[in-house]
């Protein structure tokens, strides 16, 4: 139970907010958890009422840094090495031609919460020779969830099954935590970018691949439809898209193709 009260009114008024800074969507059925994780917030941030509460990030000076802390208490950042490791096995494979065309390739990891997945493909990259040969760019709406990527050092939870014999030269894995090798840290282009800020894109430059993975489900469809339009902005032409294996663009109208290569979809732009 929370343990600030939650009506329904306040609860539609605060998730407004998160929905016009992150494009963070819940919905009624979500009310329960919201409550529970804003209260926990707003109780660590001094307030006693979560009326207060909502005002002070609406109206504040010091709302926006606020917002902040709540939309990182409210999202799940979890994640762990090798997860759906097929897909970057393929998109790395897919880049010995970008190479042999004599062309540096670019990788962006979107949403890549505490950088597992980054750091996964870095691996790859460097179990190939390739890794000062692709510029890898990370990125998350979290400023503290990137400090803990740019250090390096993951909770045990981070490991999953069995340690893919690529990955050990560059893991050391103690009682309480998994540290990854410093020259993988440091090839990493750690950005913080706001998916729903349509600024932050034209910085970025344009990439080869990009991955988006376990993401667009915290979106409503029209937020996501406009995420993914922003994600193919930044496609080179025959560039790639990369989302979760459970997450599907056919329903949002993309103009990106659907493809299939090993049992592994992606939706590529037109060349």
């Amino acid at each position: 139970m929370p343990r600030l009260p939650m009506s329904p009114q306040v609860f539609s008024i605060v998730s407004a907010i998160v929905r016009e800074r992150a494009g963070l969507h819940f919905d009624i059925s979500h009310a329960p958890i919201f409550a529970e994780k804003t209260a926990a917030r707003a109780a660590e941030a001094g307030f006693e009422s979560l009326l207060d509460y909502y005002y002070f990030l609406r109206y504040d000076p010091a709302g926006t840094a606020e917002t902040d802390c709540l939309i990182e208490a409210l999202v799940v950042n979890e994640t762990y090495l090798f997860r759906e490791l097929p897909q970057l096995e393929v998109a790395v494979a897919g880049l010995s031609a970008i190479l042999a065309a004599g062309r540096r390739p670019r990788i962006w990891c979107a949403a890549c919460a505490t950088g597992e997945e980054p750091l996964t493909l870095a691996m790859l990259l460097a179990d190939r020779g390739w890794l000062d040969q692709v510029d890898l760019v990370a990125s998350d709406i979290s400023a503290s969830v990137l400090a803990r990527a740019r250090e390096g050092r993951l909770g045990r939870r981070a490991l999953r099954g069995e340690t893919p014999s690529f990955a050990a030269p560059w893991l050391r894995v103690c009682e309480r935590e998994v540290t990854v090798d410093a020259r993988l840290r440091d090839a990493i282009d750690w950005r913080r970018v706001n998916l729903v800020d349509d600024s932050a894109f034209p910085t970025l430059g344009l990439f080869d691949l990009v991955f988006c993975r376990n993401v667009l489900i915290y979106f409503n469809d029209e937020t996501a439809r406009q995420v993914v339009d922003r994600l193919a902005s930044t496609l080179r032409p025959d560039g790639i898209l990369f989302v979760g294996i459970s997450e599907s663009l056919l329903r949002l109208g993309t103009g990106l193709r659907c493809e299939e290569e090993n049992g592994v979809f992606c939706y590529r732009k037109a060349p």
